[in-house]
């Protein structure tokens, strides 16, 4: 496959997206993973320029309205986005460019990607995503009820999405994302050059 894909990654807080997709970049080549922009404040872990690109409330609203990001949304009362011109220059480049965000950006992406790739992870049942949010222990009791609710709301669109990654173990969880993107990449769709040449043989 010669052209880049995009694959949009969604999933409640606390479900794992972020473990999964740094285990399935472990187990596959050619992946980049799109940084996001935010306007939250980081956490202790997280890096400037490898988690997040940190932003203010005011910075980010200055990439909307200078049409710098290909979607964004207010989550939780914080600004996350995806920059544009990373996206493009990857997939031009032939790569698989993974993108890591919420539901309403994931289909607004889709309407700008026809041809990309939406994948919702989930995790075993309810009572696993509550204990996941708090073993985190980075959320005080109101903002875990938020996220809770705010799973119930996205779970309504897992019908718009093309593929759900059951994580019930991290390795498995990566291994069919891994399988998921191999299909992709020999869609019929994606090799018409390839399906060409093999007609003027």
């Amino acid at each position: 496959m010669k052209s880049g894909l995009l694959v949009v990654v969604s999933g409640p807080a606390g479900v794992g997206k972020g473990t999964v997709v740094r285990k399935m970049m472990e187990l596959s080549d050619n992946v980049v993973l799109s940084i996001s922009a935010t306007s939250r404040s980081p956490r202790p872990s997280e890096m400037e320029g490898e988690n997040y690109f940190f932003k203010t409330k005011e910075q980010f609203e200055e990439m909307i309205k200078n049409d710098q990001l290909i979607e964004w949304v207010d989550y939780c009362g914080n600004y996350y986005g995806t920059p544009r011109e990373f996206v493009c220059s990857e997939i031009e480049k032939g790569h698989i460019v993974i993108l890591e965000i919420e539901v309403e950006g994931a289909l607004h992406v889709r309407k700008l990607f026809p041809e990309c790739v939406l994948c919702f992870i989930v995790p075993p049942d309810g009572n696993e995503l509550e204990n996941r949010l708090r073993g985190r222990g980075t959320e005080n009791e109101e903002t875990i009820q938020k996220r809770l609710l705010r799973a119930r709301e996205e779970f309504q669109f897992l019908d718009q999405y093309d593929y759900m990654i059951l994580n019930d173990n991290i390795e498995s969880a990566a291994n069919r994302f891994i399988h998921i993107i191999e299909s992709e990449k020999m869609r019929i769709i994606r090799n018409k050059d390839l399906i060409q040449e093999f007609k003027n043989i």
